[in-house]
């Protein structure tokens, strides 16, 4: 019974309401990230343009097809590995600013995902060559050490056969 009681205790301590539990709540709520509906009048846009923190000029919403995309702007698709590295960067290590707007699929054009750029690193050229020069050395490794296997050296197995001792009871002379 007693251990019934403590349990019970401890549930309703976990999940009593206070202040500390309703800031954490209505600080991280879902509701907060989701878009609003598509603005139709001219007084909607300009609310959702400062909403995100764009010039009026500049605001443009996604169009009203059903997506669930709502007020959200309709930004340029940039890969974030065209940003400028050397920008002072609230988040250095994703390239954002605190409040940015980022493009709806910005998962998929992080550092580390695709590139959309048109601007290489190197002409395309010199690319191919380099590949290409990487697995002709590669496949001419391979062919040159074909012969020389390495293994791990074992004697063979003893296994009795017609004819052959390998080991007796006998005493040593």
């Amino acid at each position: 019974m007693n251990s019934l009681v403590l349990s019970s205790k401890l549930v309703n301590s976990l999940f009593k309401v206070t202040p500390r539990t309703l800031i954490a709540v209505r600080n991280h709520w879902n509701k907060d990230f989701k878009p609003r509906p598509y603005p139709h009048t001219e007084e909607e846009r300009a609310k959702a343009a400062a909403r995100y923190g764009i010039p009026l000029a500049e605001y443009k919403p996604y169009a009203d097809n059903g997506s669930g995309l709502g007020d959200y702007p309709e930004l340029p698709l940039e890969s974030v590995e065209n940003k400028d590295p050397f920008y002072p960067y609230d988040i250095p290590a994703l390239k954002r600013n605190f409040n940015e707007p980022i493009h709806v699929d910005y998962e998929t054009y992080r550092e580390d995902r695709v590139n959309i750029s048109p601007n290489l690193p190197k002409p395309i050229s010199i690319l191919v060559l380099q590949f290409l020069s990487v697995m002709a050395v590669s496949l001419g490794l391979f062919y040159f050490f074909e012969d020389m296997k390495m293994f791990h050296p074992v004697t063979p197995p003893q296994k009795p056969s017609d004819g052959r001792v390998y080991y007796t009871f006998e005493k040593c002379e």
